[in-house]
């Protein structure tokens, strides 16, 4: 199982930027995507989470009516749209697939991980 998360930049605060994973050589149809982020130096924290498999979705507190989760039809690609994006938000994010198809907020409840991808929001 590979994912390739991608879409990271450096933005002003109040631009948008899209996250992409992308599977490889499976698909998400019966399985959960989520996204985590890691600000300098700090710990791992849920961003949002959202099933393949039922379509619900969780978002952090944080992330709520900023960020939206989605999909594609193919099940092979999950998206983070970012929204509103304040300097606060600057983290390396990680995708991350549950085989059980949860939408949990727990790190460790992930099976797989994909790579980090920076962003930065600065003026």
């Amino acid at each position: 199982v590979q994912l390739q998360a991608s879409g990271g930049g450096l933005v002003q605060p109040g631009e948008s930027l899209r996250l992409s994973c992308q599977a490889s050589e499976f698909t998400f149809s019966r399985y959960s995507v989520g996204w985590f982020r890691q600000p300098p130096g700090k710990d791992r924290e849920f961003v949002a989470a959202m099933s393949f498999w039922t379509g619900r979705t969780n978002y952090a507190d944080s992330a709520k009516g900023r960020f939206t989760i989605s999909g594609n039809n193919a099940k092979t690609a999950a998206f983070l749209q970012m929204d509103g994006l304040k300097p606060e938000d600057t983290a390396v994010y990680y995708c991350a697939v549950d085989t059980a198809s949860s939408i949990s907020r727990i790190p460790r409840q992930y099976d797989y991980w994909g790579q980090g991808t920076l962003v930065t929001v600065s003026s």
